[in-house]
């Protein structure tokens, strides 16, 4: 299997430099492979990568199936190893794909939770104002829903890549890359305030200088962090949805489409690197308007 290892290096570097994945990402596909070379070795299958075939893969993934994965790990396995097959193409190691005629399992969509406006606004109310935190805390909750950032983004995001004057910020998403989101005058309201009035106060820590968002000890808040935060503010207000920081990223693009807004645009704030994921959010427009039309048409009412 020496031929899978080197092959598996240089996907590696391929995944790095050239798709700039984070490291979770890139360990997450060599795992999926190494499924597919433990599948091998389990069937004595002394088979190099340029002459796997399609019956090979068919096989592969009737064994993971038998051994309980999901349709959704299933779907992410191949879908490492198609990957892996272009690389090994682009590379000029073979010629024909043989992942090419390998269907992924159907998978049923599976809508994100969202809030309405009155939950997020009986969320912010939840927060304390007259303790020293409170201030970051309306702001970064401001921030996730009026800018639709992931947790991620946020935590990241620095003072210099506030643009006031223009309405814009930059942020730096999945595989390093960058974008600019507008950013409404609430959140950029609130912002202000806990730059001025509460992070003043702070003893902030060599190299976290330009971060927005910081804890009591000078240094960037963590993802974790803000997840107990969102939870506790959510419990508060007696909320029962499963809510999570993601979901004001979800909320800020339904509320969007439910609104008019143009898809592309929509992809272009979130960073969707494929106009395919932003289209969930058409799927949940739909569902909102199907149960408009079934509460007040009066040829769908229920009677």
């Amino acid at each position: 299997m020496s031929a899978w290892k080197s092959h598996l290096l240089g996907f590696k570097n391929y995944l790095r430099l050239e798709k700039s994945l984070s490291s979770n990402s890139i360990e997450a596909y060599i795992r999926d492979l190494g499924k597919l070379i433990s599948f091998l070795e389990v069937q004595s299958l002394e088979i190099q990568p340029q002459h796997l075939e399609l019956k090979h893969l068919q096989n592969f993934l009737q064994w993971v199936t038998e051994l309980g994965l999901s349709a959704r790990s299933q779907a992410r396995l191949i879908s490492g190893i198609k990957a892996f097959y272009k690389y090994l193409i682009l590379e000029n190691y073979l010629k024909n794909d043989p992942t090419e005629l390998l269907d992924s399992p159907k998978l049923g969509t599976k809508l994100p939770e969202t809030l309405t406006l009155k939950e997020i606004d009986k969320i912010i109310a939840q927060i304390d104002l007259s303790k020293a935190e409170g201030e970051r805390n309306k702001a970064m909750v401001e921030t996730l829903y009026g800018c639709g950032l992931r947790v991620s983004e946020m935590v990241n995001m620095k003072i210099s890549n506030i643009y006031i004057d223009e309405g814009f910020i930059r942020v730096t998403g999945k595989g390093e890359k960058e974008r600019l989101v507008p950013i409404g005058s609430q959140a950029l309201k609130q912002i202000s305030i806990y730059l001025n009035q509460s992070r003043v106060h702070l003893d902030i820590q060599r190299g976290f200088e330009d971060y927005v968002f910081l804890n009591r000890r000078g240094k960037a808040l963590t993802r974790n962090m803000v997840f107990l935060i969102i939870k506790d503010l959510a419990a508060r207000a007696g909320i029962q949805k499963n809510i999570s920081p993601h979901t004001f990223r979800h909320s800020f693009a339904t509320h969007l489409v439910e609104g008019g807004a143009n898809l592309r645009a929509v992809q272009e704030m979130l960073g969707h690197e494929s106009i395919i994921t932003t289209e969930i959010y058409t799927h949940l427009d739909r569902n909102y308007l199907k149960e408009e039309i079934l509460l007040h048409h009066p040829r769908s009412a229920k009677y």
